[in-house]
């Protein structure tokens, strides 16, 4: 009996380890506060912009794009076609028209 004892304690004490460790990486994950807090929805309830948010101590966003303008090309960049109709193109011959 000491030994069903025993081993049920060695389970017991094996899935209390286990569950601690849950417990540690989901408080590790879900620190910091929300965003927006409580304070900014009655806010913005009661009509008040809010455009800034207050730090949630979550840290940067690591998904987060840094918009850049491209550099402007240096000296006159490329040559584009003129648009319009050349001399080459142009036919002098008209297609007879046909009488009805």
């Amino acid at each position: 009996m000491t030994d069903a004892k025993d081993a049920a304690r060695e389970v017991l004490a094996r899935e209390k380890e286990a569950s601690d460790k849950a417990k540690a990486e989901y408080a590790e994950r879900t620190k910091g506060k929300p965003t927006p807090t409580q304070e900014e929805c009655d806010l913005a309830v009661l009509g008040a912009p809010s455009t800034e948010h207050e730090d949630d101590g979550s840290g940067p966003d690591p998904y987060a794009r840094k918009d850049v303008e491209a550099k402007k090309p240096s000296g006159s960049g490329y040559q584009t076609r003129q648009a319009g109709a050349s001399q080459s193109r142009q036919t002098t011959h008209t297609p007879p028209h046909r009488s009805e």
